[in-house]
This record gives structure tokens, sequence and C-alpha cells, in this order.
């Protein structure tokens, strides 16, 4: 609980103290399922470590929205949570996590009364925002090769690791299209040398 505490100390004492005795505290394996679309919200996930993916479903096709780093929370669960309204996302843990699950209900009587948490969560409402608008962007703008590069550096920057071990069919999901696609655009940026494959990684050589 201490590490726990020490994580979440920018908060302010008050606040972090009333986090702790009313949060949940869940280790959650690599690529769980925490958050479906239609499910309603009860308690609103805060990663402590690790890292989360929020993503859209199309039939059977998936759209990275964006990432929940540690000190982040889901603003999008958040908005559903607030307003009793049905989850619009999925979310998946990236790698092993640890959250904090803030009950609802307090967290409505914290916003009242903690101006840091109101700042916390509009801070990434916004963030958030930038990074809808940047996805957009990118597919209706944005070359596959661009999107492609875009997508691995990112990613490589959340993880902290340049050697993405990720499979063609995953990114094709995340991004929206088929693996021929990411097969293809992937040789061209390996001939570029922006990329290295080997058979169960992906290495970003420069940013």
């Amino acid at each position: 609980m201490k590490q726990i505490a020490n994580k979440i100390a920018f908060l302010g004492k008050a606040l972090a103290d009333e986090i702790l005795h009313a949060a949940i505290v869940k280790q959650i394996p690599k690529a769980t399922e925490i958050l479906r679309k239609d499910q309603y919200i009860n308690v609103i996930p805060f990663v402590v470590e690790g890292l989360v993916k929020v993503i859209s479903r199309f039939e059977e096709r998936e759209l990275l929205l964006y990432y929940i780093q540690p000190k982040e929370s889901c603003i999008m669960s958040f908005s559903a949570g607030l307003y009793n309204q049905p989850s619009k996302i999925y979310a998946v843990t990236e790698e092993d996590s640890t959250l904090l699950l803030l009950p609802v209900e307090k967290v409505r009587e914290w916003i009242k009364t903690y101006p840091k948490l109101n700042e916390l969560f509009y801070q990434q409402y916004n963030e958030r925002y930038v990074d809808l608008l940047t996805s957009i962007e990118q597919i209706l703008i944005s070359k596959m090769d661009k999107r492609l590069y875009d997508y691995l550096k990112e990613k490589a920057k959340v993880t902290a690791n340049n050697e993405l071990k990720i499979t063609h069919n995953q990114i094709a999901n995340e991004l929206g299209t088929v693996r021929e696609v990411i097969s293809r655009v992937l040789k061209k940026l390996e001939v570029e040398n922006k990329i290295k494959q080997s058979s169960q990684t992906i290495k970003v050589l420069s940013a």
C-alpha cells in the first residue's frame, strides 16, 4: 500500500487517503478486457503501473483510440460513470497492470470536494480529445505508411521499449485495416531503415 500511496501522492494527502480507503487494488494480467461496450460503470480505473489501451470495435475490426498510462484514468469511463450511461468503448490491458478501481459514487463526491481531481480529469479530457482528433486526421488524411510508423513510435514510447512483440494481425486490428496491408507497409518501412523485423518482434530504429 505504501508504494501505491507514493504513486498517488501528487493528488494531495487528504484525497490520497480517501482513495486508499475506498478503492479496490487490482493486479490484472496482460491482454485482459477490463471494460466492454454497453457495460454500465460502477468503478473508474486509475492506472498505478502498467498500460491500458482503449479501443472501438466495429464488426470484426478494432480501432485504437488512446492509451492510459500510469497516473492516468479512463476519461470515457469517467464520463459514462458520472452520467450513468453505458460505455462506448472497450479497455484492455496492454501489459501486466496494477489498477485502482474508484467507486463512481465516491468520485462524484471527490470532484466536488477536491479541485485537484477536477483538474486531473479536465487535463486528461483535453489530452484524449487531442488524441482522438489525431486519430481521425490520420484515418482521413495520412497515408498508411505514416499512420503505421506513428503507431509504432507511439507504442514504443508508451511501453518504453523500441523492440515490440506484436503480430501483423494485432497491428491491423488496432489500425482498422487488414493484415496484408500491414505486412506490405512494414516491408516498405524496413527498406527505408525505419524498422527492423524478426520472426517475433518489430524494432523501431528511429523516432
